[in-house]
């Protein structure tokens, strides 16, 4: 796939998003607006794409980092979900195999628990089922000494046994890039690519009889955030996937917009994973038996959240807190009583806002993940709710309701998508493979050691080889793997702000004791080199990155709860 998703055409997408008019245009770039940029242009639609911020720089970047159908949406009676879910979950299996991987969970059963050994039981088969059988694995059940083999840092203390079944995990924010890339990079001549840009913020509308409120939408006000200047961008359609945000921009546009969301704050935290030695996911339940924590093992680190409570005000202003840190911490003890988890284990934490539609639940938990389209008559589909999962249907089930305003022939002509393509040829299943086998012959032809030949395969495939072609020589120094992965994430993914590589494009904030902090200078001087920045901007940029921390970790200054 031809990377054309660069900072540096940023200049030219905005000159056509001021010059063109476009069948869709999509405001939020998350996982919601990518898919429907990607499903939207596979039909041969003309698309053009804008967020206020980085890609992926909301609930997107700030997940559980999990591909799974939710088992614990079956004690809601929520089938159609689950099923859906593990449909998707196999989808992206095949369309995105260096962004998805199985995952073995397992989930304890004590003496204590709600749920007990046989109903829980029943639920693993009724998985297996809406799974149709297509899993890595079959659930199996687990005695106590077989789940405290796999699991010896597991707390023993009325362990009655437990079981094993099959989910993923993901890399979000990249999956979300790989996403925008493929929109983008379009699918042939017939159906060219969008135009995607970031740091473009909606802030309005107009109408086609001029009159507030009234008549169609057939332009949005926007403004440059990077410039400040304000121009607007023509559409036959416009459709917003701005997930917590929903509210807030809808009622920007719409004067008599009434709130949908119920938005809900979860908060993660990560620890290195010789602190946390874990090889299986492992689902926990918290006191009040209303809650589900995860600890997850992945690449770098393992992640333990989350947690689930309303939320009111600005996504952007979301933190974690003093209270949910020890919250966390008691959870994970409660289970882990082997590993004696501490606050200086915490390496770092991360906080988001989920875009639930008010549904009259009774507590945030139990309000329903399905996603909601609503389509206004003034030429506006609003895309909120939903998991993470399915994506794809999510935007495809957008796209299609779109499409109920265009005129027939319109409908006709966009009748089919073609999502169910790998999302970057060079990462498909098959490439993926050829591209593990030629990580040994790569590291002799370019001259460096084959770990970080394999390291690069397993997040880019058979691109690999072309970052390795295309950057090598401008990479420097003892650590190349993060100047080549931040080339990458200047010229194939629009990356022009430090701290958006250092919080979505690569793990250093969340996975690295010191955050990647000891690499920020060399890494500022190559963002300064390749986008030409001055020694103040280079600066600033690198204050940001450190600033974020002090914000989202101010915590560590807190007195603990109880104390």
């Amino acid at each position: 796939m031809t990377p054309t998703l660069s900072a540096k055409i940023r200049p030219q997408y905005l000159k056509r998003l001021r010059e063109e008019t476009f069948d869709i245009v999509i405001i939020g770039g998350g996982i919601n607006g990518a898919g429907v940029a990607r499903d939207a242009v596979s039909r041969g639609m003309k698309v053009a794409l804008v967020d206020a911020g980085d890609f992926a720089g909301g609930t997107s970047s700030r997940s559980s980092k999990l591909i799974h159908g939710g088992i614990r949406y079956l004690e809601n009676l929520e089938f159609h979900l689950v099923f859906e879910a593990l449909q998707e979950r196999r989808r992206l299996f095949e369309i995105a195999p260096h962004l998805v991987h199985p995952l073995r969970f397992v989930l304890p059963v004590y003496k204590h628990s709600r749920v007990g050994m046989f109903k829980l039981g029943l639920g693993m088969m009724l998985y297996d089922l809406l799974a149709t059988f297509e899993m890595p694995e079959l659930h199996e059940r687990l005695s106590k000494l077989k789940l405290l083999q796999r699991v010896p840092v597991l707390n023993s203390d009325a362990l009655c046994g437990g079981y094993a079944y099959s989910d993923a995990y993901m890399d979000d924010d990249r999956l979300v890039i790989e996403t925008l890339r493929s929109a983008v990079a379009g699918f042939g001549a017939q159906y060219p690519g969008a135009v995607a840009v970031s740091y473009v913020r909606a802030i309005g509308a107009k109408f086609t009889d001029d009159q507030l409120d009234s008549g169609r939408v057939s332009e949005i006000v926007v403004r440059d955030e990077e410039t400040g200047d304000e121009f607007v961008i023509r559409a036959r359609h416009f459709i917003s996937t701005v997930g917590p945000w929903t509210d807030i921009v809808a009622a920007q546009m719409l004067k008599d917009w009434r709130p949908i969301l119920r938005p809900s704050k979860g908060v993660h935290l990560t620890f290195l994973r010789s602190r946390l030695p874990i090889h299986d996911a492992v689902v926990m339940i918290s006191d009040d038996e209303k809650r589900i924590v995860f600890a997850i093992p992945r690449h770098e680190m393992v992640i333990v959240g989350t947690t689930d409570t309303d939320f009111s005000g600005d996504p952007a202003s979301v933190h974690t807190t003093r209270e949910e840190v020890d919250y966390l911490l008691h959870v994970a003890n409660r289970y882990f009583s082997g590993a004696n988890l501490t606050e200086a284990d915490i390496v770092a934490s991360y906080s988001g806002v989920r875009p639930l539609v008010h549904d009259d639940a009774a507590t945030e938990g139990k309000t329903s993940r399905e996603h909601v389209i609503i389509e206004d008559s003034r030429n506006i589909t609003f895309v909120a709710g939903g998991k993470y999962t399915t994506y794809r249907k999510v935007a495809e089930d957008a796209v299609k309701s779109a499409l109920n305003q265009f005129p027939l022939e319109d409908r006709v002509r966009f009748g089919r998508n073609q999502t169910l393509k790998p999302l970057n040829e060079l990462a498909s299943p098959i490439a993926l493979e050829q591209a593990i086998d030629a990580a040994d012959r790569w590291a002799k032809e370019f001259g460096i050691h084959v770990s970080l030949v394999r390291f690069l395969v397993e997040r880019h495939g058979k691109e690999a080889r072309d970052i390795l072609e295309k950057y090598l020589s401008r990479a420097q120094g003892v650590h190349k793997i993060w100047q080549l992965e931040a080339l990458h994430a200047i010229h194939a993914t629009m990356c022009f702000h430090l701290r958006d590589f250092y919080l979505r494009r690569s793990p250093l904030f969340l996975a690295r004791e010191d955050h990647g902090f000891l690499l920020l200078n060399e890494i500022a001087q190559l963002f300064q080199s390749e986008l030409g920045w001055s020694n103040q901007q280079r600066l600033q940029e690198a204050e940001a990155v450190r600033q974020h921390l002090q914000y989202e970790m101010g915590w560590r200054g807190a007195q603990p709860a109880n104390g």
